[in-house]
């Protein structure tokens, strides 16, 4: 086994050289907290929206729904619907065995005679990301609310540029072993172990047999950064290969992850994934909980109570 402080330099090193890595299975692309707003043009493109198996969405309207005005292609792809009795609002719950990528369309139909008639979007299925409620709007809304959505589009689209020149700019970094040196000349990396502490969720595709988790602090040049180590056994009956990871904290708080393995991990055996993001794991509550899922199939793995070494801010290590 890995020293601790070496395990965590290895850990990090891997998590900044995944960009070099295969690329993963796409994963499908949704939103989770969307705004949906209909528009009268019959050509406008659909939205869609982010749900996840057994879990339910809600979508709010500012118009009444007919009654019986509510439609799903394919038919029998959920576990449950409702809608409210005021027309307001319309629950839906996908199935357990909701593909991840699979696609529901939903048309709505509303109870007046004002245009446009109809709503339509998709239902999207993500293992892990899933929104929660879905306000529908068919009436316009006020300039200061559009003025916000534009000002906080333009702020996401301004840290994406700046996510990516960072990014470019780390594959100049040394890797491996060189990588992880790299990593520490700012700030410390911390570990520990956190496997005995895990609550491990009943349906798993693989069992966690270790878990080591890492944070390093902001530095001059880098973001605080944090990271995971799970150790993996697989009983199943075909490969699995992560692609993609979520944290969410107590206050259902929810961070993307990168992911990265060396190998798919095959039946009978073990292996090792990193996953993790440069965030400082002080800015969430944690003890978190972690889910892991796979690109084709609903095989996840999901386990809590996964906290972080606490990190203090110094002098660069010489």
């Amino acid at each position: 086994m890995l020293p601790p402080s070496l395990g965590a330099l290895l850990a990090l090193a891997l998590l900044a050289g995944a960009a070099q890595a295969a690329e993963a299975p796409p994963i499908p692309r949704c939103a989770a907290t969307p705004r949906i707003d209909v528009s009268a043009d019959p050509t406008g493109q659909a939205s869609e929206v982010c749900v996840s198996p057994d879990e339910p969405t809600a979508f709010v309207f500012d118009s009444r729904v007919a009654s019986g005005g509510v439609e799903f292609q394919p038919e029998g792809r959920l576990a449950d619907w409702a809608q409210g009795k005021e027309g307001l609002t319309l629950h839906v719950i996908p199935r357990g065995d909701y593909l991840p990528g699979e696609r529901v369309r939903v048309t709505v139909r509303f109870a007046d005679d004002a245009a446009p008639a109809s709503a339509t979007f998709w239902l999207v299925s993500h293992a892990a990301r899933s929104a929660r409620r879905v306000e529908v709007f068919r009436q316009p809304r006020p300039a200061d609310v559009l003025k916000k959505e534009k000002d906080e589009a333009q702020a996401e689209a301004r840290q994406c540029q700046e996510d990516k020149a960072r990014l470019l700019a780390e594959r100049k970094e040394p890797g491996g072993l060189m990588g992880a040196a790299w990593l520490e000349r700012e700030k410390e990396v911390k570990s520990k172990d956190i496997w005995d502490g895990l609550k491990h969720h009943p349906a798993n595709a693989l069992k966690t047999e270790g878990a080591r988790s890492y944070s390093q602090p902001k530095g001059e040049t880098h973001p605080g950064s944090m990271a995971v180590r799970l150790r993996l056994a697989h009983p199943g009956a075909e490969p699995w290969t992560v692609a993609g990871a979520m944290l969410k904290d107590s206050t259902g708080t929810e961070v993307e992850l990168s992911a990265w393995q060396e190998f798919a991990i095959v039946p009978g055996a073990f292996g090792f994934v990193v996953v993790g993001a440069e965030r400082e794991p002080g800015q969430l509550a944690c003890p978190c909980t972690l889910k892991l899922w796979e690109a084709q199939g609903p095989r996840t793995v999901t386990i809590g109570n996964v906290t972080f070494p606490p990190v203090k801010r110094g002098a660069a290590l010489e």
